[in-house]
């Protein structure tokens, strides 16, 4: 009588494993599940660029500032017009 091979630890795992992916491809709801998983992901590719698109923006407005405060202290600070005294009453 011929004996099957015992199959290790790892290979019944992996059996196991495939065996309940394919029960679970197979049950009710799923494509609707696996089609909302797709659009999350597309979902989320879309935020992460814009996400990107934030992050190049926020080093442009850095730099716009460090800009600006060099130009603020170069320049001299601009005086007000002097102010007339109002004419004071003859006796």
């Amino acid at each position: 009588m011929a004996r099957k091979p015992e199959k290790d630890l790892l290979t019944r795992l992996a059996d196991a494993g495939e065996e309940a992916l394919h029960r679970l491809s197979e049950a009710p709801g799923m494509d609707r599940a696996t089609a909302f998983a797709k659009s999350t992901r597309k979902q989320l590719d879309e935020l992460t660029k814009r996400v990107q698109g934030i992050s190049e923006l926020e080093a442009r407005i850095a730099k716009l500032e460090k800009q600006v405060a060099a130009l603020s202290k170069d320049s001299p600070p601009k005086r007000s017009p002097a102010r007339k005294a109002p004419p004071t009453a003859a006796p």
